[in-house]
């Protein structure tokens, strides 16, 4: 019997997984990669928002934890259809936390205590942050011909500029 090389064993199971998909393997391959980055950065966010929301603090503080509430509530809904749409291309998607922590490039905040405008600020930048995320994926999505993962990221894209924009407004001096 030939051993066969790990590379090898990662073709034949990304082959077993793609044949229900008329996504190119290495396509697949490159789409469920960013799959798996951006919903890392989403629960990164939704831990990031709901951390702010439940430390949130001074005379703006029902609006501030309600609209964070509202916020996590978002991101924590689109987990699920981000995975799956990985997983419906033929791709595999993150793992366990310690997966997500490898992977994430939204930055996490330990602070002890972080004002209310920080906090609003600092959301406004991850978020537009993860706009750009998403058109960079958006544009894989239309190299690769995958018209419906296309289609879910620009609903996404207009619910985080919703996100960002109230942020910023929120924010606002």
């Amino acid at each position: 019997m030939v051993k066969q090389t790990q590379h090898e064993l990662e073709e034949r199971r990304l082959a077993a997984h793609t044949q229900h998909t008329d996504i190119a393997p290495e396509s697949v391959k490159e789409l469920s990669a960013a799959l798996t980055t951006l919903l890392a950065d989403v629960f990164g966010l939704y831990l990031k928002t709901k951390n702010f929301h439940w430390h949130m603090s001074g005379p703006h503080f029902r609006d501030y934890h309600l609209l964070l509430d509202d916020h996590g509530d978002q991101l924590f809904a689109m987990t699920d259809d981000i995975a799956e749409r990985a997983r419906k291309i033929g791709g595999t998607t993150v793992r366990s936390i310690g997966h997500i922590a490898r992977i994430k490039r939204i930055p996490d905040n330990d602070a002890e205590y972080v004002t209310p405008g920080d906090m609003l600020s600092e959301l406004w930048e991850d978020n537009k942050s993860l706009i750009l995320s998403m058109k960079s994926l958006h544009s894989l999505c239309d190299d690769a011909g995958d018209v419906a993962t296309a289609s879910v990221l620009e609903n996404w894209i207009d619910e985080t500029q919703r996100r960002s924009w109230f942020l910023y407004e929120m924010s606002r001096g």
